[in-house]
């Protein structure tokens, strides 16, 4: 049977099934979401090879004419002065020339002297806890935590903060009826933010992005909109899925959990790990081949779509021995923020953001622990919870304050 990610098979067990796959051919023929054909690669030596590799290309926009593969479709009810390809939607120069003007916003410098605040905002969080029966940490830790971050980082008002998580809350759903609202409305919030910090700058990211600047080359008021708006939809909730992955696994594996508690030294590899082996994002964005090129083994034509599978490659036994085993003390690099020319932007922020979030977390409530089995959603493409609820109790809080 060829791949297909729609595969109730695959949805119940996306870490089996890919790795049937790839234990079958690294690099197969099969079915996207809507039926079309792509290449499935799920080697971790091909992925690493396809994403490094500047002839796959992650927009159709970049392929050859002659291709015919047309124009990227604007989302019906969206503002066409929004249809501005981003950071993620650019090839060549032009993802050079907007990675290098926004990634000043992320410097590891930057992103070390925001750790204190993110410390805060995760203890504020915890202290807020119901302590007299179950809280959803989904709800009222994993998701708050990044979302305020990022809030903090654009420099989104306190008082426009409810807003937002609504508009994102509606962005990553996906739901056709209320995303292009959802991106409307954080995008006139933008505009709005990014005239302000012209007139009156601030220590923000739309203040950096306004006054970006390249020898002489700026980002446009469409491109900054776009960026930000990217940003935020990607940054908050794969960094909130992942916590709660996080906390299922560490729950799961209490000797593990015990030992991170011994050796707080050893919490930054074992989010790094965790990240590997639990990340909520099990591909990344679909490459179309510029040329002919042979990946595995397989020639893939010119135009074809390729699906770099990440929870395959993170798992291949290949790179990393006892695959599914996390263990804090592996050295070899992986691939849950990508790699090459696209690797992720906000990665230093995304583990830091997990390395808080679990540090507090479990040295604020040590006997933390689950009331219901986890529940996955069914969601193709995604590895991610509809709900995590936990018991923090005032026992756990006491063991804390002795």
């Amino acid at each position: 049977m060829e791949p297909n990610m729609l595969d109730p098979a695959v949805i119940a067990d996306p870490r089996g099934s890919y790795a049937r796959m790839r234990n079958a051919a690294p690099v197969q023929l099969g079915r996207m979401f809507d039926g079309t054909p792509a290449w499935y690669v799920t080697g971790a030596a091909e992925v690493r090879a396809l994403l490094g590799d500047p002839r796959f290309v992650t927009s159709v926009r970049s392929l050859p004419a002659h291709l015919g593969r047309g124009s990227v479709p604007v989302m019906p009810g969206l503002p066409k002065d929004l249809d501005n390809p981003t950071i993620v939607d650019t090839d060549g120069p032009e993802h050079t020339r907007l990675r290098k003007l926004v990634s000043r916003a992320f410097t590891a410098r930057r992103v070390a002297e925001l750790r204190p605040r993110v410390v805060e905002i995760a203890e504020g969080l915890l202290s807020a806890l119901d302590r007299t029966g179950p809280v959803d940490l989904l709800e009222e830790f994993a998701y708050p935590l990044p979302i305020t971050v990022i809030c903090e980082l654009v420099g989104v008002p306190e008082h426009d903060r409810p807003s937002w998580r609504r508009w994102t809350r509606n962005m990553t759903s996906m739901d056709p009826t209320r995303l292009p609202g959802a991106i409307t409305a954080v995008a006139e919030s933008v505009r709005q933010l990014a005239a302000a910090r012209r007139a009156e700058p601030e220590d923000d990211l739309v203040t950096a992005l306004v006054q970006a600047h390249d020898d002489g080359d700026r980002l446009t008021e469409g491109e900054l909109i776009t960026m930000v708006v990217a940003l935020v939809f990607a940054g908050h909730e794969n960094t909130a899925n992942l916590i709660g992955n996080a906390v299922v696994a560490l729950l799961d594996r209490p000797e593990l959990l015990a030992r991170l508690q011994r050796e707080p030294h050893r919490w930054p590899a074992a989010a790094n790990e965790l990240m590997r082996v639990w990340s909520p994002v099990q591909f990344v964005q679909v490459r179309y081949a510029t040329e002919d090129i042979v990946l595995g083994g397989v020639t893939i034509a010119a135009g074809d779509s390729v699906l770099p599978v990440l929870i395959s490659a993170n798992s291949d036994p290949r790179e990393h021995t006892d695959p599914d085993v996390v263990d804090p003390e592996r050295t070899t690099p992986n691939l849950a923020l990508g790699h090459g020319p696209h690797y992720c932007l906000g990665a230093a922020l995304a583990r830091q953001e997990v390395e808080v979030a679990l540090t507090t977390l479990f040295e604020r409530f040590p006997s933390l622990d689950m009331t219901a089995a986890p529940e996955w959603a069914p969601i193709p493409g995604a590895l991610r919870l509809t709900h995590l609820p936990v018991a923090v109790g005032d026992d756990a809080m006491a063991t804390h304050q002795r």
